[in-house]
């Protein structure tokens, strides 16, 4: 199997590349970057270019395309000089790759997000959920990218995730380390809830993906159950054996941030299962892993 994996100098695409190379499949990655740390064939790459996109993709001609790139901070999105480079990216590029994917009639897997959804309430949402409102600019790009891809292919995987961490990019976790070292409170949010995404253990699953054609709406995070950014925390802290004092607030009293955020991330992924698809591990035994990589 040849995959072409779009957005490798990130967290998701670099682990993706090496969970492909682990099973002995071809993998050539794309970036905007010059140069990137992925251990693979690369290719420079401006998804928002479509002629560039086309050269690309056909001159690899993928059994799969697995598109990680994306514009993916959440603020700076809601910046009026930024609008025009977040839709690029994330609708028109995703767009251009969906029209190769389909002259190529190759698999597309596609990486959403729950700010699809309003984020209200304390239901879970469920994959095939059509009562989308998102909430901020980067979930109307990334719904409008999920159109692009349904609306051209028939071949497509679109898995929905969050709060994500790994090993090669910024994150929470890496955020929050750095806080505990410098303060000895932080204050964070006990009022969003949901489920980390650790891009090692759903790169594996975007593998398994690719291996069938288990086509749709997929959710996917950690399993353990739902938490809050605070109860987040206060495991990162305990795990890594800091004594920082850890104090809930609502998203009210922290502050609001520029870009509106969910208060429920609850994703429901009981589809993997039915679909014979293997679930991410707990979260708990995520972040053990994942401290333990970042500080070997």
């Amino acid at each position: 199997m040849r995959v072409f994996v779009t957005g490798v100098g990130g967290q998701l695409g670099f682990d993706v590349v090496n969970e492909l190379k682990k099973r002995g499949y071809e993998a050539v990655g794309s970036d905007i970057l010059d140069k990137v740390s992925a251990d693979c064939a690369y290719v420079k790459l401006d998804i928002t270019d479509a002629d560039a996109v086309e050269t690309a993709i056909t001159e690899v001609n993928p059994d799969v395309v697995i598109h990680c790139a994306a514009w993916t901070a959440v603020d700076a999105a809601e910046d009026e000089e930024n609008l025009s480079k977040v839709r690029a990216i994330n609708v028109d590029g995703t767009q251009n790759i969906a029209n190769v994917c389909k002259k190529l009639d190759c698999k597309m897997i596609y990486i959403s997000t729950d700010y699809v959804f309003d984020g209200q309430g304390t239901e879970l949402w469920q994959p095939d959920c059509k009562d989308y409102a998102p909430q901020n600019v980067y979930g109307q790009t990334k719904l409008d990218g999920e159109f692009a891809v349904s609306n051209t292919l028939e071949k497509y995987f679109i898995v929905r995730i969050a709060w994500v961490f790994g090993k090669n990019g910024k994150n929470f976790i890496k955020t929050m380390l750095n806080v505990g070292k410098k303060y000895d409170t932080v204050r964070v949010v006990n009022d969003q809830i949901g489920t980390p995404t650790y891009t090692y253990d759903l790169a594996r699953l975007l593998v398994d993906m690719a291996e069938t054609e288990k086509y749709g709406y997929y959710h996917a995070t950690n399993e353990g159950g739902y938490l809050s950014w605070y109860d987040f925390t206060c495991e990162i802290f305990r795990q890594a054996g800091y004594s920082t004092k850890v104090i809930p607030v609502t998203t009210a009293e922290y502050g609001l941030s520029k870009a509106a955020r969910p208060f429920n991330s609850r994703l429901d992924k009981t589809k993997l299962r039915e679909n014979g698809f293997t679930p991410l591990p707990d979260w708990k035994d995520a972040l053990a892993r994942y401290l333990k990589e970042i500080t070997d």
